[in-house]
């Protein structure tokens, strides 16, 4: 049913700040439009697209951003799906007893305390790069969710949604029960606390992890654009290397990671 991760979305406040600084994050150019009461950039990746958005006089889109920003304040706002037909898994995911609502081309679900979306599949379209092309954001390796509930969260994600969890970890030593699920060409990564209890408080979106052919090229550039950065040090994975944006914009956690083939385990 779910084919892949379709887009990811972002609630700002200020629109043109917020597009200016993941232009000069990404190295990419937005695609820009306006309807609905919103402002809309759109970076799209092989395996992806990042929406900002922000609202803009009225009109629908522009009264649930500002209900959002309201509620949350800026960041990650909801994960878009792609799925071959709609209508259909609109259908599928209501029997199975999710809260279902049409929104324009899309439909809206809210479940765990997270907003989610299903959209039409479509061919990828990259945007066109603004700087060189090793140094550039080239995809998104993953979105993370943390939930306080990793049964809950298998059963909402696994069986409800039916991503394809490819591995079930746990680790004593970083503290935490890790869920990886393949989304097409992206991880869908929830993480629990072993050091909490368990609840059935909300789940929570954690930060995304973009893929770059050269770290090293990347980071400096991004330094030289004025972000805060972190060294490139080593990652959890054998053979990568990563490093952390402090500052992304609309403060949404954000790492850096060397690109490297997926693997069934991703």
């Amino acid at each position: 049913m779910i084919t892949a991760l379709d887009h990811v979305a972002i609630a700002v406040r200020d629109f043109d700040s917020a597009v200016d600084g993941y232009r000069g994050l990404f190295g990419h150019e937005p695609d820009l439009a306006a309807r609905d009461g919103a402002n809309r950039a759109w970076f799209r990746f092989p395996n992806m697209a990042l929406e900002v958005i922000a609202p803009r006089g009225d009109g629908p889109a522009g009264d649930r951003v500002r209900a959002q920003l309201d509620e949350a304040g800026e960041g990650l706002w909801l994960a878009a799906f792609a799925v071959e037909d709609v209508a259909a898994a609109s259908r599928l995911l209501a029997r199975r007893g999710l809260e279902v609502e049409a929104v324009g081309p899309l439909a809206r679900i809210r479940a765990a305390g997270l907003t989610f979306a299903l959209a039409s599949a479509h061919a990828a379209i990259s945007s066109p790069t603004v700087s060189d092309q090793k140094s550039a954001v080239t995809a998104l390796d993953h979105i993370v969710v943390h939930t306080p509930n990793p049964d809950r969260a298998l059963g909402l994600y696994g069986a409800k949604f039916g991503l394809d969890l490819r591995l079930d970890r746990t680790n004593e030593q970083w503290g935490a029960r890790q869920l990886f699920f393949r989304c097409g060409g992206a991880v869908f990564e929830v993480g629990a606390s072993l050091k909490a209890p368990v609840t059935d408080e909300p789940d929570r979106f954690g930060g995304l992890a973009w893929r770059v052919a050269d770290p090293d090229a990347a980071r400096e550039r991004m330094a030289a654009a004025g972000f805060d950065v972190s060294e490139v040090r080593a990652g959890r994975k054998p053979g990568t290397h990563v490093f952390t944006v402090r500052d992304a914009p609309a403060g949404v956690p954000t790492l850096m990671l060397s690109a490297e083939p997926m693997t069934e385990t991703a």
